[in-house]
Order: structure tokens, then sequence, then C-alpha cells
């Protein structure tokens, strides 16, 4: 669908210079109409959801007979206390809120719509009563007058569990939570399998909430040297990739000797001064150091083996990121695509969660076993959030192939327009722009070529997770390695849409052409799109581990003085994935623009061969990185000549 030969074109391409950025027309204007279409669905489910009562029933609540919390409500057939006038009981009060059922995901309990909640714990009965009486809230079942509550012999059943928690409305959804939530740690407790020891789990909740501060200041610290290392990208590209070699080796030396000895002034500290009761938390802070440091030097020793492999292919990335570097100068709104993209994600999934709150309180009401209420949907329409489901995926990456076709643009028109100054005032703007009236549907189709991979994915995963100790070892097999065959596929998939997308900024061709043409060029020059992709990566990636270190080690010296070191678990986790993932967010765009400027350089080069009429729109300093590596490579023998018969079907086509 939407796919077409592209001989035609390029007979016609044959004929008369290639000029790229021009003859701009719509692309895959079919796929785009079954995007809206299938967004016109999401927004049809959220509309049926309320227009059924959900919305009402999400934010007022309702109790356990189906009544609606703050209004009238009409008589359900066949349903006691059905039909109440609750005007003036606006928030609903869980009988036993500390009492969930993990497996379906709610609370086992009576659900009650009260005036008040119990702003003070209720030890008995009487504190019961007596709240009752001065605030008018009856906290027992509507069956139960307040006055019976002390003398009558269904009390223990009719009456919440005692104590009573103190307990506040939950702001906006009129809900009433106990103040103090250490009910809820044993259900916390049954889902960390990973400790065995429920001291050692105290420990490590403890630790978080004393370290909140610093956990915080460790987060913000990984963005601000996310920051600053877009900045030192920008300005002294040339020297980039020496300078992060050092301070990674610096870095992982650093920690890995900070622990080191930390485990050596741990183990010589006398332990006749420590009291018995103190001395097993002792041998596990020693052993918890002992793993750190192993697994700290481990990770130093196959970095410095994989550096020491890569160091002859280091040189061929300076001249690249340079040109990078020079793309983010004259593109600075680049850096903030991360959070326009970010600040996208989390308003559609916040639309996406409150949708899927309201169809779980959408339906007809159903009396269960026990007598009470549950809101149900049936026929056709109960399958509604598989759809939901289906549109959480293709929407998120829609909005993330935008990202992808935005910054190929702006990148596209940097590098194709030859005088930079009469580059557009805003070339990210100007991107938008182009994305929006012509380039919806290609982004469209190629996100939906990622969901269809990713669903199975999922699916299998799932299964996996719910069979996980009762199927047989064959099963195991089959399931893990289909479930990583759909992964290679769909990280394939993805660094080819992401090309196709470049090609679409060049060529304004629809997604298949593009898709087809950007496979061919990567095929052409596969060598060096391994190189560039190996080295440029790995240099990226060690710029995320150099944020990652600096932020754990800056952890370490500041968590230092908790002598209780089993702690630091739970707080470095949290500071080293916040940092990895802000990293990764920054670095991203960077290596972007590397694999968006390669396939331009080999468009380049196809196209044009640097003679009169044809000559390249490629920068100086990225065709004497070219000539340099080729000279070299000449001069190594086989890879010379390797890259040599690489470059001459590329040179040769016009």
């Amino acid at each position: 669908m939407g796919c077409c030969s592209s001989a035609s074109s390029a007979a016609q391409s044959s004929k008369r210079e290639w000029k790229p950025l021009e003859d701009r027309s719509c692309t895959d204007i079919p796929w785009l109409m079954l995007f809206i279409l299938f967004c016109i669905g999401m927004g049809f489910i959220c509309g049926f959801s309320i227009a059924t009562g959900a919305a009402a029933r999400l934010v007022s609540g309702y109790d356990s007979y189906g009544n609606i919390c703050g209004q009238k409500n009409a008589k359900l057939e066949g349903i006691p206390n059905s039909g109440m006038d609750h005007t003036q009981r606006k928030y609903v009060f869980f009988l036993d809120p500390c009492n969930l059922d993990l497996i379906n995901r709610k609370i086992k309990s009576v659900a009650l719509c009260v005036a008040a909640c119990p702003r003070q714990e209720l030890k008995t009965l009487s504190d019961v009563q007596k709240f009752a009486e001065t605030n008018g809230s009856a906290l027992c079942s509507y069956n139960l007058k307040p006055s019976e509550y002390t003398t009558s012999s269904k009390s223990s059943v009719l009456c919440p569990k005692l104590p009573v928690p103190a307990s506040a409305p939950i702001p906006f959804f009129h809900r009433c939570a106990p103040v103090n939530i250490s009910c809820y740690a044993k259900f916390a407790e049954a889902l960390i399998t990973f400790v065995s020891d429920n001291s050692v789990l105290h420990r490590l909740i403890s630790g978080v909430m004393t370290s909140k501060e610093i956990i915080l200041g460790l987060c913000l610290l990984s963005l601000v040297l996310s920051m600053i290392l877009m900045v030192i990208i920008r300005y002294i590209s040339r020297v980039l990739v020496w300078i992060l070699t050092i301070l990674v080796i610096l870095g992982s030396l650093g920690g890995t000797g900070v622990l080191w000895w930390l485990y050596a002034k741990q183990r010589r500290s006398p332990k006749e001064t420590v009291i018995p009761e103190q001395l097993q938390v002792a041998e596990d802070n020693l052993r918890a150091l002992l793993i750190y440091a192993i697994s700290a030097t481990v990770f130093t020793v196959i970095l410095f083996l994989i550096m020491l492999v890569m160091r002859k292919r280091v040189a061929l990335t300076i001249a690249l990121f340079h040109v990078a570097g020079k793309v983010f100068i004259h593109l600075p709104l680049l850096v903030f695509q991360p959070f326009w993209t970010f600040f996208a994600l989390v308003l559609f999934w916040v639309y996406w969660i409150m949708t899927l709150l309201f169809l779980g309180t959408a339906g007809s009401a159903v009396q269960n076993e026990q007598g009470f209420v549950e809101f149900k949907i049936s026929g056709p329409l109960q399958y509604m959030w598989w759809y939901h489901v289906v549109g959480l995926i293709w929407i998120s990456e829609f909005i993330l192939a935008c990202q992808q076709m935005t910054v190929a643009g702006a990148v596209v028109t940097y590098y194709f327009t030859r005088d930079k100054r009469n580059l557009p005032f805003t070339p990210i703007l100007a991107s938008v722009n182009r994305l929006i009236r012509y380039h919806l549907g290609t982004v469209a189709k190629g996100s939906f070529i990622i969901t269809l991979v990713k669903i199975p994915r999922m699916i299998l995963m799932y299964i996996h997770s719910q069979l996980k100790g009762k199927e047989n070892a064959c099963a195991r097999c089959v399931l893990k390695s289909c479930i990583c065959c759909l992964w290679c596929l769909e990280k394939c998939l993805n660094y080819l849409n992401q090309n196709a997308y470049t090609a679409t900024a060049i060529n304004s061709t629809n997604f298949c052409t593009s898709a087809k043409d950007a496979f061919v060029i990567l095929v052409e020059n596969a060598l060096r799109v391994a190189a560039i992709n190996t080295v440029g990566d790995f240099m990226l990636f060690l710029g995320k581990v150099l944020i990652v270190c600096s932020t754990g080690l800056a952890g370490i010296m500041l968590l230092n003085y908790q002598q209780d070191y089993t702690v630091w678990v739970l707080p470095l986790i949290i500071v080293c994935l916040f940092a990895f993932l802000v990293a990764h967010c920054f670095l991203s765009i960077y290596e972007m623009v590397v694999d968006v400027l390669f396939l331009c350089f080999a468009v380049d080069t196809k196209y044009n061969d640097g003679s009169p009429g044809r000559e390249f729109y490629m920068d100086k300093v990225l065709m004497e990185f070219v000539e340099n590596s080729r000279k070299a490579m000449k001069e190594a023998g086989k890879g010379g000549a390797a890259d040599a018969r690489e470059l001459k079907p590329m040179l040769k086509k016009r």
C-alpha cells in the first residue's frame, strides 16, 4: 500500500541534475487517513466511557451498592441499598482499606459513601459512634444506625475494622485514604522477591527515605552534566573523543579505587567494639562493599578491553563529530527536542491512563457473588481496551517518529544548503511545518510497522511471565528465542525507519520508496556504516558512561556518611538509572544527527562527483575526513582495497 517503484524516478533523475529538497508533495496519504480514523476511534472510546457515567464514578467514586457519592441515584433493580440520596455524602470510605487484592488490583473491602473522612485514629466502636454523632458521618453499613454501633451483634461485620486509621480525602477523587500507608508495606514486601530478609528490605526503604534530598540533587546533577556534555560536543568536538576516553578511564578507575578503599577500611575496623546486635549488619556491609568493588572492577576491565580493540578506529569519528557539532551550532533548538517529545508523550500517556480508568468503571451494574455491585462492559464493547492498548503503542511510536522526522528534516536542510547564511530562521520549525504539511502519512506508516512487531513481542513476554515456573525447558527456550528475534527485528526496523525518514526529507518520496533507497545506500556503504556506527555509537556510549560514573561517584561520596552500606543499593540504582536515561535522551539526538549526516553524505556522493554542475554539498571537514580515511585504509592494505571498492559504485552512479 503506497509503495511504488523507483525505476521511473531513477530514469528521470539520470537525465537532469539532481536537486534535493525540491518537488515537495504529500506522501502516504492513505496511511494518514487511516491514522486519523484510528485516533477518532480512540476518541470514541473516551467519549463512550464518559457518556456511560464512568467519569462521574471515577471522579466522585461509588459505594458497593452502585450509588455514586455526592448525588442522587436511581434505584437498581434487585440490588438492596441502591438508589440512595448521597448529596451530603461526598467521600468513599473503605471498611478495611488495607485489604488489597494484588491480582485484580483493587481493595477487597465494602465501600460506603460518607460525609467526612476520619482525620484521627478511632480505636473503639464508641469512638466510631461519637464520630458519627459529632460529624454526621456514619462509618458503618447503611443498615446500622449510629445508636446501634456499640449494642448490635452485627457491628463486627457491618462496621470498619478496628482501629480505624486516620485518613484524608484524595484530591479530586473523593476517596478516603489512610494518612499512614504503612499498612501497605506487607504487599510491597511480597512484590520484592530478591530480598528474603525483611530487615534488609526495611533498611533499603529507610535508606531511600533518608537520602531523598541527595537523590534529588544527584538527579539534577546528571541533568546539568548532560547539558554540559552537549555544550562540549558543540565547541570542542575535535578533542571530544580523547577527552571522553580519558575521563571515562579516570572515572572508572576512581570509582573502583574508592570502593576498594572503603572495603579495606571497613575490613580493618575493629570488630571488638561492635555490639552483638550490630555484628550481622557489619558483616552485610562488608559483603555488600566487596560485591560493589568486584562488579566495578569487572566493568572497568571489560571497558578497557573494548577501548583497546577500538583505539585504531577512534580517529575516524573525529571529523564526523566536528560536522555534527557545527549542526548544533547552527541548529541550537535540536538540544531541546527530547523535552518537547517527552512533554508530548506525557500528555498522551496521561490521557491514555485517564481513559483506561474511565473504562474500568464503565458498563452496566452487575451483582457479584458477595451481593455487591461491579460495573462491567458486555458484548463486543468489552474488547475496547485491546484497541486502547494498540493505540498506546502506535501513537507513542508515532510521536517518537515525528521527532525523528523533525530532526532529519532540519539536518537535511542544513546539509543541502550550500550557503549556510541562507538557512531558514528556525530550521526546526521549518522541518515541523514540512512534516505537518507533507509527511504525516509516512510517519504513521513507519510507526505502524514498529507497532506490528512490538505487539507480538509484548504478548509473548506476557505469556512467558504468566507461565513462569510452569512451562518445560523446551517451551521456555522457544518463547525466549521468539522474543529475542522480534526484539532484533524491531531494532533493525527502527534503524531502517530512521534512514527512511531521512530519505523522505531529502526526496519527498513515500515510505516504501524511501526505505528501499535508504536500504540500498546502506548496503552499498556497509563497511563505512559499520565503522561509523560502531565507533561513533561507542563514543556516545562512553559519554553516557561518563555521566553515570560521575553521578555515581558523587553519590558514593555523599552517601559515605551513612555507615550502613547496604542502604546504598536503592539510592544508587535510582540515581544511576535516572542519569543514564537523561544522558540517553540528550546523546540520542546527537547520535541521530550523525546517522542523518552520514546518509546525506552517501546520497551526496551518489548523485554528485565534484565536477562543475555536480559539486558536492558536504562540508570541507567531512570531505577531508573521507580522503584521509581512504588513504589510511589504502596504506593498511586490505582495508584500503575494501574501502576503495566500496566507494567506486557510489562515485560512478549519477
